[in-house]
């Protein structure tokens, strides 16, 4: 693939405001293995090669299994996940795929387990993983080789 530009450089304020929505979602109530599902999920959704490889290292790191990895585009067919991770997975797919909207149900069953503010979080890290996906593709980031 044809190197591009380079984010960072070619509009360094642009880059800064990603990153405050970034520290936001560090600083949320989120876990960590959500904040990695969500990334991973919408990652493998959107097809980003380098962000699909930074989070599921970052998810290793902090102990989830190579197991759950894997199954992670096939959730609903595994006893894998908690009914929470479920729900946040649900919200993630849904947010990823809008044009075909967040249901009610998903919504709510959402909202019945987790909260609002919690729900808002899961809402924000989807929508932050699909804006770095969009810049990952669309200047075509690829991971590093190791």
């Amino acid at each position: 693939m044809e190197k591009r530009i380079n984010i960072p450089n070619a509009d360094p304020a642009a880059y800064k405001a990603m990153l405050g929505l970034e520290k936001y979602i560090e600083n949320t109530s989120l876990t960590p293995i959500h904040k990695n599902l969500i990334k991973i999920r919408a990652s493998q959704i959107n097809g980003c090669a380098y962000c699909i490889d930074m989070h599921t290292k970052e998810a290793r790191a902090i102990g989830e299994t190579e197991q759950r990895i894997y199954a992670l585009n096939a959730w609903r067919e595994t006893p894998f996940f908690t009914e929470e991770e479920r729900v946040v997975l649900a919200i993630s797919e849904e947010v990823t795929l809008i044009q075909n909207h967040v249901s009610d149900k998903t919504y709510n069953n959402a909202i019945s387990l987790l909260g609002d503010q919690y729900v808002a979080q899961v809402i924000m890290a989807a929508i932050t993983i699909n804006a770095w996906n969009r810049i990952g593709i669309a200047t075509n980031l690829m991971p590093a080789l190791n």
